[in-house]
């Protein structure tokens, strides 16, 4: 195993390998699998690639050092990743000097890191998704002394602060808080690959936002696996308070959050700032029946969670919730299905991301006995998504003739008219058009004027 580094190391690491490549025209690919926290830890990726003097690229073919950053949650993730990495194989071959690297949560597996050490003889090493501000070092080692480095199973009690970031968006940023989790949900696999719970010091963050603002970023999204359990030296009430007295004209989302973790404070904290904390909470369900809750180790009940949204909504009116759903989580009979049919109707979701289950090796649900039959998965999935379809449907009629406030992220040409696309404070997905350009980034106002299951369509005022 490989010594731990601290954040000046990683510098030195830095500069090292820059001095290597100092005169060369050398590239880097980075590809994400996964959440927004694997797409916050690619941006660290990028930058410290960009110091380490690679020049970015958005292909394969053109690198020097590829870094895959894979994702666990799910089979068919990891799935994907490994199929990538085989056509890899090709590229090594035809450039010996490339380095890959396997970096993030599937790489934190004993069974998936045994298999790309054995099986994959062209990757150059791995790195857990706590330890991947040591990726210079290892680059180093590769380049220096052509040895594979596999990092597993390495301590993950700090966290290294000042680790290079290029973001892909100048107008938006992910702001890692915290990493890990506590909760061992039965079904998860995230306790295991990212470990302890691990918070940020507060001052650190608020002045990362700080800087963000002062740059003209617009919205900033708080990111942990459970953010809302945040408490190092504050609470996350306090903590995303304090970021939303940071003056400048932007919003503050978070995700993603557990509903045993969902305070009174953090409610009152997101009316009281209603203008800069968003009117959009994440809150995930995952199973509308007690028993099955039980079974998942989610430690509440179908009641205490409508409780909670009874109490957002009472405290910000017309806030947007969205949830996750399990579909066949092991024993999961038809009642338990019926029970998560009617918690949708009672809540009304704005939105709702639901995940046939997928077993994960090392978890507990994966040795349940009571497995549900894919088919039987498949059909209760077509239901659910045809209820919340509709409901989806009926709660964005209530933005037509509204004039929301959007974020632009996109625009593009359909049958000659530019099409720009946003978000509302509410996460809402805006398309517009409008009679004078815009640039992405850019707040704007759109009047709604038609409205579907998913999106909502209007013309931007001037």
């Amino acid at each position: 195993m490989i010594s731990t580094v601290n954040e000046l190391l990683v510098d030195e690491y830095i500069r090292r390998v820059r001095e290597l490549n100092a005169g060369l025209s050398r590239r880097a690919y980075v590809f994400t699998f996964g959440c927004q926290q694997n797409e916050a830890d690619a941006e660290r990726m990028l930058g410290m690639a960009r110091d380490m003097g690679y020049k970015i690229t958005d292909t394969a073919e053109d690198a020097d050092l590829i870094l895959i950053n894979t994702c666990a949650i799910r089979e068919h993730a990891e799935l994907k990743a490994l199929s990538m990495l085989g056509r890899f194989k090709a590229l090594k071959r035809k450039n010996p000097e490339l380095i890959i690297g396997v970096c993030g949560c599937m790489t934190a597996q004993p069974h998936r890191a045994e298999l790309i050490k054995n099986d994959f003889h062209y990757v150059s090493f791995t790195t857990e998704p706590n330890m991947i501000h040591r990726i210079p070092e290892l680059i180093l080692g590769y380049m220096e002394r052509r040895k594979r480095a596999f990092v597993f199973g390495a301590d993950t009690g700090d966290i290294v602060e000042g680790v290079p970031v290029l973001r892909r968006e100048s107008h938006k940023a992910f702001v890692s808080i915290m990493y890990g989790c506590n909760n061992f949900c039965s079904y998860c696999i995230v306790p295991y690959v990212r470990g302890r719970e691990r918070s940020r010091c507060s001052e650190d963050i608020i002045s990362e936002c700080r800087t963000l603002v002062v740059s003209g970023v617009r919205e900033i999204t708080l990111l942990g696996q459970n953010v809302n359990s945040y408490r190092p030296d504050i609470g996350f009430a306090e903590l995303i308070s304090e970021i939303a007295e940071i003056e400048g004209d932007f919003i503050i989302r978070f995700m993603t959050s557990h509903p045993k973790d969902t305070s009174d404070e953090l409610i009152e904290a997101m009316r009281k700032y209603r203008g800069k904390i968003a009117p959009y909470f994440h809150l995930p369900l995952q199973a509308g029946s007690n028993s099955v809750l039980r079974a998942m180790n989610r430690t509440y009940t179908r009641e205490h969670y409508l409780e909670i949204l009874k109490k957002l909504r009472a405290a910000v009116p017309d806030i947007a919730v969205s949830t996750d759903i399990i579909v066949g989580f092991p024993g999961e009979s038809e009642q338990d299905f019926l029970d998560t049919l009617d918690v949708l109707k009672t809540a009304e979701f704005d939105m709702v991301y639901a995940f046939l289950y997928s077993a994960r090796e090392g978890t507990r649900a994966a040795a349940m006995t009571e497995q549900v039959p894919r088919e039987v998965k498949d059909e209760r999935m077509s239901r659910l998504l045809a209820l919340q379809d509709g409901i989806s449907y009926k709660k964005n009629e209530r933005f037509v003739g509204r004039v929301c406030r959007v974020l632009v992220d996109s625009k593009e040409t359909r049958e000659g008219c530019v099409v720009y696309t946003g978000r509302n404070p509410e996460n809402k997905l805006v398309h517009f058009t409008s009679d004078y350009a815009v640039e992405i980034g850019e707040l704007v106002n759109v009047k709604i004027e038609k409205h579907g299951a998913f999106d909502l369509i209007g013309t931007m005022e001037k």
